[in-house]
């Protein structure tokens, strides 16, 4: 059984090295966030980066010699790998190592978090994820961004903050790691809304009613799955979808204004060139909330209008912005 949140652990975790499990366009900037602050940053993926590899990370191509090298091990791996590469993990981590994913999917049709994924593969039990309003190539770049990470256990957020936070990196921390999680998918879904809203002109105005009444919803979805509605108040849920409105090449953003632009699913993935989870996680998550009467109307409107249906853009919109309205309790 996994051990409660409560229990007392050594806290002199922080080893000085970190190793993200991933190498696509997220993990190589994680990495290089790493980097910034000093700490000791290792990668781990199959496939040779020496190419694309940021200046100061090592490749390791083994999964023991990433836990020997590093305490605290970030996931930067697409939802639909993580309990294959958690198996391969469990092999290798003990209870000394920090577990963090920075996964904005949810595992298969129960929607399990990825962090749960970890505790039930690993013997790892202090466990944790990143999310928040920040792009891949800022972050690889260098330019101003914010994250925040999620945890029930005070030392993974600590020492996320210490590897990852530095002049240009901005890390939060909450204890709602469920709540972070959760906001962390649905605001991705929404995200592909917000660029289909854009990309067809509609005001101002009616983007904020989108992104206001989106969030409302997405709380009474992150509570009915036992995170807080309070959590998309803040920077995971709020903050992550205003700033899709100016991150026009953010994935969801680019999938969401090439649908409106008359794309399929399958093109509109394509323009955004890299893995986006909502597209396989919007029905999944109109079926999750149907399923417990969660009161969700956009996002079924978006699952079932938006990637399925062939009705004009007109009528997709009307339907966005006609649902009835209910407000958090």
């Amino acid at each position: 059984m996994a051990a409660a949140p409560h229990l007392v652990y050594p806290r002199l975790m922080y080893s000085g090295s970190v190793a993200v499990i991933g190498g696509g366009a997220w993990g190589l900037a994680l990495s290089a966030a790493a980097t910034r602050t000093g700490t000791a940053a290792f990668i781990h993926s199959r496939r040779p980066l020496k190419d694309h590899l940021p200046k100061g990370v090592e490749q390791l191509t083994e999964l023991a010699d990433v836990a020997k090298r590093a305490r605290v091990i970030v996931l930067a791996t697409p939802s639909e790998v993580a309990r294959e590469v958690a198996k391969r993990l469990g092999d290798v981590v003990d209870g000394r190592h920090l577990l963090v994913h920075g996964v904005r999917g949810l595992e298969g049709e129960a929607l399990t978090p990825i962090s749960q994924v970890l505790r039930e593969e690993t013997p790892a039990r202090r466990v944790g994820a990143l999310g928040g309003p920040v792009l891949s190539e800022d972050l690889l770049a260098g330019k101003p961004s914010v994250l925040v990470c999620g945890s029930h256990f005070p030392e993974v957020n600590e020492a996320i903050t210490k590897a990852f936070g530095s002049a240009t990196l901005r890390i939060y921390a909450t204890s709602d790691l469920t709540g972070l999680e959760w906001a962390s998918a649905l605001v991705g879904c929404l995200a592909i809304g917000v660029g289909y809203a854009q990309e067809l002109g509609i005001n101002a105005g009616l983007v904020a009613a989108l992104i206001s009444r989106g969030v409302e919803e997405a709380g009474r979805v992150a509570a009915a799955a036992g995170g807080q509605e309070r959590t998309l108040l803040g920077l995971a849920g709020y903050g992550d979808l205003l700033a899709s409105i100016s991150q026009s090449e953010r994935p969801e953003v680019l999938v969401g204004a090439a649908l409106a632009r008359g794309k399929t699913v399958e093109e509109a993935v394509k323009v955004a060139k890299l893995r986006v989870e909502a597209v396989d996680l919007l029905p999944r998550i109109a079926s999750w909330i149907e399923e417990r009467g969660v009161t969700a109307p956009i996002f079924r409107a978006l699952a079932g209008s938006l990637l399925t249906s062939s009705r004009s853009p007109e009528a997709i919109i009307h339907e966005l912005m006609t649902s009835p309205i209910q407000k958090l309790a």
